[in-house]
Order: structure tokens, then C-alpha cells, then sequence
């Protein structure tokens, strides 16, 4: 009896020291040779899908043949094996004698004694083990008592062989998505490259060290385009939270009616639509970071329950009844000047200590001159890799033009100006000229245009616009410049240097009827 447990207890190891099946079954089928008439062990999975059975495992002396990698069996035949399966009984058949479960399983040119036992997992049957005695020597019922105890550690061994199978595919299929999705941003690497950080943005860098360490919320504040997003990802990826999710929601971009729902999700049936129950933003940032850019944009109402949650740290569903815990770090962005919005009460002030608590401000890309040339060479090399070019490089008359025009819409419009040179050049050279002066445009003069004389005629009250009436009457020329088109490189967003959903975010907000500038392009 000490001799079986030992023996048991070697198969076990055995079982569990690799992670794929076909390592361990020869080894094993060394050890059970000393105790019993073995010739071959084998190793057959069941796929349930296909009706048939994978030959997954063996470990054998002599000639032996295995079986062909899978048998096809009729729905019939599998559903009889399966029924056998589920009761866990091992059967025992001699010779040519066989009963109708071992003839399903085993390979036709078999002469042998026969132990078959079913291999199991949580879900129910999931292969068989095989046991081949050595020529005309028989197998005693001790061996079959063997044989039982080999269930365990072999179904053990089969599932964890089916999950590592599985998590390679996952892996493969991962990796597939990764080089597409890197293929489609033009980059080599998933991680943000902070070009600039020993140079125009060695302060704010030293800034983002200082706070990484720490689980504060961090307010990023700058113009459109001047790169917050890559700010937020830099802090995140030097956090202690790096491993957890980085998630970006637009707060712009939100329908009013939409926000709750969005940010704190919904339960099903809690509205008409919500057929299925949805974890907010916050809940899928669980562990990691939530960066809310555009925070200025988000309605009061919705700047209340945003507060509750950073003060409490739960959440909760629309149409929930329980608050759901969340750990989540915060890092905000906007263009808008926040504390004049705290002043004219559009803001909430309780909401601005809480966000404001670590400000970074990120310079304009007319103030960091500095950059421009690692960002040229950074944004060719992005176009050469997302539109399948040959590398050209920015020469230095395009650095000069670049150094001399005031980027209103920053990096992001160097990233667009230098993707228009690099398909106008066709792999050639960048036509850094014509793209500055695309479809017609004059090309921007490479110097400051000289200020306009100052009426000095008094002003008088009420006279002038408000706020929101000039910057809805400037949205509505560039709709009209644009005929109504918003995104693209000629698009209004691009004509005004700010983010697509931004501008559709501010045009609802202005009750701006984009529709009424829609009209065909001329022949």
C-alpha cells in the first residue's frame, strides 16, 4: 500500500511540474511500466463541437502507432461515449473482446489488454485515458484499482494543458490585434513618447514625476492640442496603478441626457433602451486611471454626482439600488479657464479644489519652438509608418516654415499638416509648403502678422456680444467656409484647431444648426 501511494504521489508531481500534458505523459509511463504490463499510456481529448476525439498524449515502448490526431465519430457513437463518460466508471476488456466504449477509443491495430477510464473537468467529460498492456500479459485487478486513482491527476493535467492552449490563442490573437491597431496609429510601440521632455517640457515632466507617485487627482490644464492626453498616460504609466486600465473619456462629447449612464452605468430595463446591464467609466477604471478631458464641459447636474463620487469613492448605477465601490484615480483636463468659469458660477467651486489639487500646465507649441524638429521627425516617421511610405524627413527650409507659423491648433496640427506633406510627397519628400497651404489656403507667412491699431472709441454697455454669441457666430463662418463639414482636413474643426467632438460638443451646447450649412461641393 506504501508503494501505491508513493507511486500516486510521483504521478501527481509529475502531473502538475509541466504545463503541457505531452511533457509528462512519457515520464508517467516509465513509472506505471515498473508496476504493471504497460506498453503504451495514451491521452485522447473529447471536442465536444466536432463530435470527435484528439489524440493528445502518449507515452509508449516498442513499435507502437499511435491513433491519427482525431476521430470523427458519428452523433450517435459520440453521444453513447459521452454517456459513458459522465457515469466515471473504468472498464477493463481483453483482447479482442471488446465492449462498444473501448472500441470507440481505441486504435484499430490494438491486440493488447485494455484499461479505458473518462477524464473530467467542472463542466463535465473531457477526454479518456488509455492503458495498453505489453503483448498477451493480462491486467489484474490491482491495476485497475491503479487505474482509478490516475483518473484524478490526469484530469488535472488535461485541463490545465486545455487552458494554457487556450491562453496561447488569446495571446496570439492579443498580439494579432496589437500589431494592427499599431499598424493603424503609425507607431512601433503601444507607449506614449513624450517628445519634448528634456527640452520644451522638462517642467512639466518634473511635475509629472513629482505627482505619479502619489494617488492625487491631477488637473492638466492647456490649448487645444498641446498634448494633455500624453500628459495623462505619462502620469498613469509611472503610477503605482500602471498595471490597471487607463481609460479616456471626452466629457464634451457626452449628450447631456447620456452622462449618468456613461460615467456611472446602468442597470437593465433602469430606461427605454437599457436592455442589458453596463458598467460605467468609472467602474471599468477600477484599479487603474480615469482621465476626464474636457472636464469644463460637463453640466452642472452632472459636476454634483461627479463630486459625490470623488468624496465618497462609490458609485452608482442609474436604476441600481446598492453603491458600488470604486478605486479610482482621477486626472482632468480642459482648455476652458476654470476658475472665470467658478466666478460666473458655471462651474462648481467644491468640484475645483477637489480636481485642482496638483495643476499642470502644458505650454503652446508656439512657446516650446525647441520641439518642433524632434516633433517633425516624430510625426514622418508616424506617416511613413501608417500610410506605407518611404521615411522622409523634414529638411531644414521645412523646419524654418514651421518655426515661423503661430500653430493654432499646436501639436496635433503639426501632426496633421506633417500627414498632408507626407501623402502630397507620395515617399518622395514632405511638401511641407503646399500642406501648410492646402486646397488653396494662402501659405501662413513665416512671420507674426503685425498686430491691428486699437480702436480707442469708448465702449459702450451693452454693446458688445457676449461670450458664447461671438464664439457661436465664429463657429458658423467656419461651417459656412467648410459647407457644413466638420472633421477631415477641411473640416471646420481643423479650420478652428480643436478636436472634432469638441466642436460638436460646443456646437450643441451654442444651439448651432450644423444641417443649415450643408450643401454640395461645387463642379
Amino acid at each position: 500500500m506504501e508503494q501505491f501511494h508513493q507511486l500516486l504521489l510521483n504521478v501527481w508531481r509529475e502531473a502538475c511540474r509541466h504545463i503541457e500534458i505531452t511533457e509528462s505523459a512519457a515520464t508517467i509511463a516509465g513509472m506505471l511500466r515498473e508496476k504493471m504490463p504497460l506498453q503504451c499510456l495514451l491521452v485522447r481529448r473529447l471536442n465536444l463541437p466536432h463530435g470527435s476525439l484528439e489524440t493528445i498524449a502518449w507515452g509508449a515502448t516498442g513499435a507502437f502507432t499511435p491513433p491519427p490526431a482525431e476521430s470523427v465519430l458519428s452523433p450517435a457513437k459520440f453521444k453513447r461515449l459521452l454517456d459513458w463518460a459522465a457515469q466515471g466508471r473504468v472498464e477493463h476488456s481483453q483482447g479482442s473482446r471488446r465492449i462498444s466504449e473501448i472500441a470507440l477509443v481505441t486504435p484499430e491495430e490494438t491486440s493488447g489488454d485494455v484499461l479505458l477510464g473518462p477524464l473530467a473537468n467542472a463542466d463535465g467529460p473531457a477526454g479518456v485515458l488509455l492503458l495498453i498492456s505489453d503483448g498477451n500479459r493480462l491486467f489484474r485487478r490491482e491495476h485497475q484499482a491503479l487505474m482509478e486513482a490516475l483518473l484524478e491527476p490526469f484530469s488535472t493535467a488535461l485541463e490545465n494543458d486545455r487552458r494554457m492552449h487556450e491562453l496561447a490563442a488569446l495571446r496570439e490573437a492579443a498580439e494579432a490585434d496589437r500589431r494592427t491597431l499599431l499598424t493603424r496609429l503609425g507607431r512601433r510601440e503601444m507607449g506614449e513618447t513624450v517628445v519634448g521632455a528634456d527640452e520644451g517640457l522638462r517642467a512639466v515632466m518634473e511635475r509629472v514625476r513629482l505627482v505619479s507617485a502619489s494617488d492625487v487627482p491631477v488637473l492638466i490644464l492647456g490649448e487645444t492640442g498641446t498634448g494633455k492626453e500624453v500628459v495623462a498616460r505619462a502620469i498613469h504609466t509611472r503610477s503605482a496603478r500602471s498595471s490597471g486600465p487607463f481609460i479616456r473619456v471626452n466629457c464634451g462629447a457626452i449628450p447631456a441626457e447620456l452622462i449618468d449612464s456613461q460615467l456611472f452605468g446602468h442597470e437593465k430595463g433602469s430606461f427605454t433602451g437599457a436592455a442589458d446591464t453596463r458598467k460605467g467609466w468609472f467602474e471599468r477604471a477600477d484599479g487603474g486611471t480615469l482621465f476626464l478631458d474636457e472636464i469644463g464641459e460637463l453640466p452642472l447636474p452632472a459636476q454634483v454626482r461627479l463630486l459625490r463620487v470623488l468624496q465618497d469613492g462609490y458609485i452608482e448605477r442609474v436604476g441600481g439600488q446598492q453603491p458600488v465601490r470604486v478605486d479610482v484615480r482621477i486626472v482632468a483636463a480642459t482648455h476652458r479657464d476654470l476658475p472665470a468659469m467658478v466666478k460666473e458660477a458655471t462651474f462648481r467651486e467644491d468640484l475645483w479644489y477637489r480636481i485642482a489639487i496638483f495643476p499642470i500646465l502644458l505650454p503652446p507649441l508656439r512657446d516650446r519652438l525647441e520641439d518642433i524638429p524632434a516633433l517633425a521627425r516624430h510625426f514622418a516617421e508616424r506617416a511613413a509608418n501608417r500610410f506605407g511610405l518611404a521615411l522622409a524627413m523634414p529638411t531644414d527650409d521645412d523646419l524654418k516654415l514651421f518655426a515661423g507659423y503661430r500653430w493654432p491648433g499646436n501639436i496635433r496640427e503639426l501632426g496633421a499638416v506633417i500627414d498632408r506633406a507626407a501623402i502630397l510627397g507620395d515617399g518622395r519628400a514632405l511638401e511641407v509648403a503646399t500642406a501648410l497651404g492646402v486646397d488653396g489656403m494662402a501659405p501662413p507667412k513665416a512671420t507674426q502678422p503685425a498686430a491691428r491699431p486699437i480702436d480707442a472709441t469708448p465702449v459702450v454697455a451693452g454693446e458688445l456680444d457676449t461670450l458664447d454669441e461671438a464664439m457661436k457666430r465664429h463657429i458658423e463662418r467656419a461651417l459656412q467656409a467648410t459647407r457644413g463639414r466638420i472633421e477631415g482636413v477641411n473640416g471646420a474643426a481643423a479650420l478652428l484647431g480643436i478636436n472634432p467632438h469638441t466642436l460638436r460638443a460646443r456646437m450643441r451646447k451654442l444651439q448651432v444648426n450644423w444641417g443649415a450649412f450643408r450643401k454640395p461641393a461645387p463642379f
